[in-house]
């Protein structure tokens, strides 16, 4: 009879946890995604407004990186090219 009870109550519970994950879930991801909208918003808004800070208006900026020459990590050894002979 135990086991049974053990059984019932569990299933009961998986039943409840369902039912209750479907009515909070929409609920609970909906705030985490406004919370994630309003920190990427004050982000770009801190962003921005150090940009113009640093930047006087009407003035272009261009950011580049400088080229630096990448050498070959591979220690596979030289390509030699070749004709097949009949």
């Amino acid at each position: 009879m135990g086991l049974l009870k053990t059984i019932f109550i569990i299933l009961l519970f998986s039943y409840a946890f369902k039912f209750l994950a479907r009515l909070f879930a929409p609920l609970l991801l909906k705030k985490a995604a406004e919370s994630m909208k309003k920190k990427a918003e004050q982000q770009f808004q801190g962003k921005q407004q150090q940009h113009k800070n640093t930047v006087p208006e009407g003035e272009t900026v261009i950011d580049t990186q400088p080229r630096t020459k990448q050498k070959s990590k591979s220690s596979v050894g030289e390509y030699v090219d070749f004709e097949e002979i009949d």
